[in-house]
Parts: C-alpha cells; structure tokens; sequence
C-alpha cells in the first residue's frame, strides 16, 4: 500500500488501532472519526493520530479531502453503512476497505500466524508474539488487546518475516487473511446475527482453512465440529491440553503456580509455568507454543521463559485486588462475553480460591448475542454464588424488542441475585460484603473498576 494519508473510519476500536499505530511508525499521516473519546483514543492522539469525534463530512481534515488518490480509507464493520465521512469517501472515488483487507495484505507479504476462533485468540496470538519476541526472532503483531508486557496491542519489527494476526470470523473479516500458519481455538456458534446458523459458522471456519498458503500447517483444536479444508501440501496438526499432537503431561497445581510438560509430535519439553496460572492458559499456551515450535525458529529455554514472563492482555483475567492471606478479598476482571468463555472463567476463579463465596457481577453484550444464548448464560452464572447481572451494552446494534437482561435473569438458579442498570454497579458492590469479586463483559463494565477499588481500599 502506497498511500502516505490513512482515514480510520472507527479510529477508536483496539483492532484499528493497532493499525494506526503501524502506519504511524511508516511515516504515514494518520487521521479518523470514532463515536465517543476513551482512553484509548486519548493515547492515539497523543502519539500522533488526529481522531475527530464528530461524523459530519466538515469534520474531516481538510488535506483529506478532494485527493482520492492519496487516501486510504480503513472501516470497522461496526460502523453503520449511513455514516456521512464513509458515505463521502465512497461516493468521491477513494479507496476504502475493511480493516481485515488491511491485514490480509500484511499476510501476503509475510509469514502470518493467524488466530481464529470463537474464544481464546487474543490470549493465544499474544502469548504467540510475545515467545517470537523473547526468542529474538520478532514479529509484527496486531493484537485484539492491550498485551501487559509491553502496554501496546502491536510489536513492531523491521527485519523478522513473521506477523501474527487475531483473525476475527465476524463478518468473515478472516476470509481476508493468508496464513502461513492458522490456529482455531474453538468453534462454537457467536455472531449469529451475522451467520443465522451453527451450520454456517463452521463452513465460514472452513472456508478460513482454504486460505493458508502452500506449505503451510493448520493448528486446530481437539473435538471439533469443524471439517477442514487446507489446501494440498497444507498439515493439520491438532492440540487440547489432553491428547492430540501437541497436549499437556505431568500437570502440578501449587503455590499459586501451574506447572506442566509439553508433548508435541517430535520431543517433550519440560517444566512450563504459566504466567498467568489460570486453567484455560494450559491449552491456550499449549496453542501458542505449537505455532512457534512449527516455524523452527525459536529456542525451548526462551519459549518457556516467554510463557512464564507472559503477563497476558489487559481484560483476560486481570487481577485489580489480590489481598494477601487465605481470607484475603480479590477483584479479577475479564472480557468473557460468550457463555463458554463465561463458564470457563468462573470455573477458573472457583478453582483458583476453592472454598471462596464468589460474586460475579456480569453485563450481557449485544441483544442479539443474549437473544440467542440466554439460557446458556444463565446456566453458566448459575456456577456462582451471588449474581449481579447489568442491562445489556449495546454496542453496534439497536434494541430487539423483549430482549433485555431479564430474560437471563429469570433462569439464573443461584438464590442471591440482583438485575440492576450499570450506573448502581459500584453502589451495589460497595454494599455488599463480597470475598471474590468477578467482573465479567466485553462492554464498558471494566471503567467502573477503579471507583470499585477505591471503595474497597476505603473500608
């Protein structure tokens, strides 16, 4: 891509900032439009991208317009099609593409490591960049959260042939890539407002796995619904923390510590500690190490130093209060936005302080999503034991009618639960005498976190 003038129609979204920040560091001048101000667009400002928060066409720099042929123009599928700057640029002759197109270019011109799936991508194609990083063997990564390590979602090298890349299925955005090496972490049913069917959801993964390149490996998860189709030549390995080609022996849990070997198809390699001592890491690292181990670029001691250095990405199981002692409180954070994804991380916090009365307070993202899994979510919030369930962060989309957080509520079994509007989250938590506080959601539940703290520090 030749242009020197970048828009980024959704400059605020954490994907579209990555990129933002790799066409920065190209010399490029960076310019875009997102909805409200956060800390995030704050950032970007500061380091030198030029972010209105007005959508109106006058709102746009005046050295971006009339020049079509300087401009690139990057959108997020969660903007509407109406926007006045997108409907602009599109009816004046730029060229304007979705971000995933963006970073399928990237891939042609190196070897990407794509992760997919319906949940675990971000931890994954973290711990991923964050090995080739400590190997010295580098990479440039896009990354869908803010990696603690480095407080930046994108590593940036200018001499290693490797990217790696969160490949998003929503809206087929990952139909864009051409993986080197493509890992699927899960796939079980999201975005169905997108895909209409679990049927498919599966042959849009499918499709995913057409797109890696000759010569390239497949990394897949154990039991899925999923049939590949890599192209001749491609190799499918598969892994899950108990059997497949890649697998985890010799599990110790102690001390705050989990501790395990990994067996791939040629050697085991010992004594891997997780940084992040969560269950769900065992097959999460298990994934990202194989993607590394299959490039035959990386040292055994660096990889394992790299996994236990990993600090994972701000959101994924993000400790805000760990008192010390047995009954010490604790406030831990996630971006669990899927009942699986939900399930998994009470069941990570349960067994992580057994005995412990857990609150879980959660916040439905999307109507459509708590349309179509309402009773999954209760019967994962069910596993609690106190619940306090938010009304439902919209993101992208306009109200269904009849669809609110009640229809989660009313199947939840555990008898302590209260549905309040996020605005009383704090007070509601500052009144409770709670032992671990789990916060869970991929909306804005996460800001109300420091007020939360404070409270607590101030009892």
């Amino acid at each position: 891509m030749s242009h020197k003038k970048i828009y980024f129609a959704g400059a605020g979204g954490i994907g579209m900032a990555a990129l933002e920040r790799y066409f920065l560091a190209k010399g490029c001048r960076v310019a875009g439009y997102d909805r409200t101000p956060t800390d995030l667009t704050r950032a970007l400002q500061d380091e030198g991208v030029e972010i209105t928060f007005d959508e109106s066409v006058e709102a746009i720099p005046a050295d971006f317009k009339g020049c079509p042929e300087e401009v690139l123009v990057v959108y997020t599928p969660a903007l509407p099609d109406m926007h006045p700057g997108l409907s602009y640029f599109r009816e004046n002759g730029y060229e304007v593409v979705k971000r995933a197109a963006v970073l399928g270019n990237i891939t042609r011109d190196t070897k990407g490591l794509c992760f997919a799936g319906t949940h675990g991508k971000t931890t994954t194609s973290s711990m991923a960049a964050h090995i080739l990083n400590t190997c010295k063997v580098g990479c440039n990564a896009f990354l869908g959260g803010i990696l603690r390590n480095y407080n930046s979602n994108l590593l940036l090298s200018a001499t290693s042939p490797y990217s790696v890349i969160e490949a998003d299925e929503y809206d087929r955005s990952f139909h864009h890539l051409r993986p080197y090496i493509a890992v699927i972490t899960a796939t079980d049913p999201d975005h169905l407002d997108i895909y209409g069917t679990e049927e498919a959801y599966l042959e849009s993964f499918a499709h995913f796995t057409e797109l890696i390149k000759p010569g390239g490996m497949l990394v897949v998860h154990e039991d899925l619904k999923l049939k590949p189709r890599v192209p001749e030549g491609v190799k499918i390995y598969t892994y899950s923390r108990d059997k497949g080609d890649f697998h985890a022996e010799n599990i110790r849990r102690g001390n705050g510590e989990i501790t395990f070997d990994i067996v791939t198809p040629s050697e085991t390699v010992r004594d891997i500690t997780l940084g992040v001592p969560v269950e769900i890491n065992i097959e999460n690292a298990i994934a990202a190490f194989a993607a590394c181990y299959l490039t035959g670029d990386i040292e055994i001691d660096a990889a394992r130093d790299a996994i236990a250095s990993f600090m994972g990405p701000k959101r994924r199981f993000e400790f805000w209060l760990k008192e010390p002692g047995a009954e010490g409180r604790a406030i831990i954070d996630d971006y669990a936005h899927h009942p699986d994804e939900l399930r998994a991380s009470i069941m990570s916090v349960k067994s992580l302080y057994p005995g412990r009365r857990l609150t879980v307070a959660f916040q439905p993202h999307l109507y459509s999503r708590t349309r179509d899994f309402a009773p999954e979510f209760a019967a994962s919030l069910s596993l609690a034991d106190e619940v306090i369930l938010l009304d439902i962060y919209p993101a992208r989309e306009e109200p269904i009618p009849g669809v609110t957080s009640e229809i989660i509520f009313n199947d939840i079994k555990c008898k302590d639960k209260v549905m309040i509007d996020k605005q009383h989250l704090t007070e509601t938590i500052k009144n409770r005498n709670f032992e671990i506080l789990l916060t869970v959601g991929a909306g804005d539940i996460c800001n109300y976190l420091p007020e939360i703290v404070k409270n607590v520090n101030l009892r």
